[in-house]
């Protein structure tokens, strides 16, 4: 496939294939920024460990965070697909959505792919070092979550939840990075965040189940099969009762309740639609998933406000 033509999974007027000089499109493509949704559920929830620490001592977000978390997800997001595309570039080749990515595709070789992961993770680094003595160790430690999670597919039906163990790594970095220390409050919202992403990811598998059953991987999708919008609304169900959980043991203000209640509606309303013959409705309903997101971040810095 030629490097001008949008990935199945793309939007097809996505600003990469629309302004992105042709010899950058390949590389922007192995990065993933094309589909920038996978950016913001990664970077999400730094911003809500940030929010959620500010709502414990409060005060509002620190926009310093905010902008190196945005800007250290987008890199670490890059560099986790360019590594889990480099591991899987046998799979991908069998998969008809990845069949066209840089990697398989033959636009990049491995070894340019090994240096792209390696400069990414870098300038994520020198991000990383402005932040305090125990964001610094969080982050380091994230590496082996990322490392491990290309192989989950292989051993484990569940490979959705070492998703959730890795993309929700950033609460409770974030939570660090703004106090200093971790609390109770911390790893109940990354236990919340994990909840969201097992459920997320599952609807995101949904596109897979042939292509996975003929390459032999595995996923939650097709472990749970016709259950699986049933396992969704459950694990929307866990998610808010945890992200309520962190929210009281934090003393947020009444502010967030609003926000708690949008965000559940929003994941009911996903979990209600999910349709595993659906395809393309599952990733519109995976892509809702930054606004649901969104939404519990604005309510965790609401709740900094006492009244």
């Amino acid at each position: 496939m030629s490097s001008t033509a949008p990935l199945p999974d793309a939007a097809p007027a996505n600003w990469v294939d629309r302004h992105a000089p042709a010899w950058t499109r390949p590389w922007l493509k192995l990065g993933r920024f094309d589909r920038p949704t996978g950016i913001w559920l990664l970077m999400l929830p730094g911003w809500q460990g940030i929010a959620l620490a500010g709502a414990v001592v409060g005060r509002w977000p620190e926009p310093r965070l905010l902008a190196e978390v945005l800007v250290g997800a987008a890199l670490m997001r890059a560099a986790g697909c360019a590594y889990n595309d480099i591991v899987d570039r046998d799979f991908d080749a069998k998969v008809a959505r990845t069949a066209s990515r840089p990697i398989p595709a033959g636009q990049i070789s491995v070894p340019q792919a090994w240096a792209f992961v390696v400069v990414c993770a870098l300038v994520s680094l020198a991000i990383l070092l402005t932040m305090g003595p125990l964001a610094i160790g969080l982050g380091v430690g994230s590496l082996l979550l990322v490392a491990a999670y290309p192989f989950m597919k292989r051993i484990t039906w569940w490979p959705q939840a070492w998703l959730g163990l890795t993309f929700n790594w950033g609460a409770l970095l974030g939570f660090a990075a703004a106090t200093g220390t971790l609390e109770a409050p911390a790893f109940l919202l990354y236990a919340s965040g994990v909840f969201w992403t097992l459920g997320y990811d599952t609807i995101y598998a949904i596109q897979d189940l042939e292509d996975d059953a003929l390459a032999g991987v595995k996923s939650s999708a097709r472990r749970l099969g016709k259950k699986a919008p049933r396992a969704v609304a459950i694990f929307y169900a866990g998610c808010v009762a945890l992200a309520l959980a962190a929210a009281w043991t934090g003393g947020l203000g009444l502010l967030f309740t609003p926000f708690l209640a949008l965000y559940a509606t929003h994941l009911w309303l996903q979990a209600r639609r999910v349709k595993i013959d659906q395809p393309r409705l599952a990733l519109a309903l995976f892509k809702a998933n930054s606004w649901a997101g969104l939404i519990l971040f604005a309510g965790l810095a609401a709740g900094s406000l006492r009244l």
